[in-house]
């Protein structure tokens, strides 16, 4: 698949606009257009509306796949360029945090402040991850440090709990249980919701999470990788989501309710590194972050 094709349509799609997307790209309106229809032929489907744009069913799914391999091929170009170039004989190895959807709330940017006043001539990298990566960013030597949920089920991993906090479900505000936003719902108020569906190569120890140990179920016509595409979905009106109830200050989405569920298990936060790192930066990272999570613990799941 042409990754050009699948830049113009991601452009459109995102700025609801052909003129927008070809002044982001820096292509005249007819270019983008030309690779719109082209990757429709090669699809044999039809991604656009054109008045409004806005994306078909199928172009709301292609959207998904196609953010993933964008980031995917900018992340190997941005790989290989360091192998290419090579680091400098006097600059410091960066250290790379993962941090998957909002990480473990305000204890993450704490860390990642107290390490730089800490360690201020070691460069610090910020990397986003997408509910795949739960193991593979550490494994794959893509992230030194990770802040993720649940806990990895990996033996190449070791881990330290950081906070703990309720459950909740974003849904619609026009969801059947929207008005239990004060009071909560129980596990099995929310088991038919048209929760968003992951790739096949999740993790299994992420996917129990988000579906509640499989009592939920995967409804949704809507993929989902990352939070924002969890809540694209959900204040369209086609999914719903899970997560920890911290991120509904993240996440203030217009449209999207966010409901406790009273009766699931509380979840908690961990950051993860690799078992036999004996990088210095690494543990000293890990020293900050567990030093300081009993002080924001509180302020985390109040």
């Amino acid at each position: 698949m042409d990754l050009r094709l699948l830049s113009s349509f991601l452009a459109v799609v995102e700025e609801g606009h052909f003129k927008r997307a070809a002044a982001r790209l820096f292509l005249s309106p007819p270019a983008v257009t030309q690779h719109i229809r082209q990757l429709e032929s090669e699809l044999g489907t039809r991604l656009l509306h054109r008045n409004p744009v806005s994306p078909t069913r199928a172009g709301a799914r292609l959207a998904g796949h196609a953010r993933t391999l964008l980031a995917a091929a900018n992340a190997a170009m941005d790989d290989m360029a360091d192998v290419i170039q090579g680091p400098s004989a006097d600059a410091p190895r960066p250290l790379r945090i993962g941090i998957m959807s909002h990480g473990s709330a305000e204890l993450t940017p704490a860390a990642v402040n107290a390490f730089r006043r800490a360690r201020p001539d070691v460069p610090v990298e910020l990397r986003q991850l997408n509910f795949t990566e739960h193991v593979t960013a550490l494994v794959e030597d893509r992230v030194d440090v990770a802040f993720v949920r649940p806990a990895p089920d990996d033996e190449r991993i070791a881990t330290d709990l950081l906070t703990t906090e309720q459950r909740i479900v974003a849904v619609p505000e026009s969801s059947a249980i929207a008005d239990a936003r004060e009071h909560g719902v129980r596990v099995a108020d929310i088991i038919d919701l048209p929760f968003v569906r992951l790739p096949g190569h999740t993790p299994p120890v992420f996917t129990d999470y988000l579906y509640f140990n499989h009592e939920a179920q995967r409804r949704s016509p809507d993929f989902a990788l990352t939070p924002q595409e969890v809540l694209t979905g959900v204040v369209a009106g086609r999914a719903a989501g899970s997560g920890l109830k911290s991120f509904a200050r993240y996440y203030a989405w217009p449209g999207a309710v966010f409901v406790p569920v009273l009766d699931a298990p509380w979840e908690s936060s961990y950051l993860a590194v690799r078992a036999d790192d004996g990088n210095p930066e690494v543990k000293i990272f890990r020293a900050l972050t567990v030093a300081l999570a009993p002080e924001l613990r509180p302020r985390v799941e109040s």
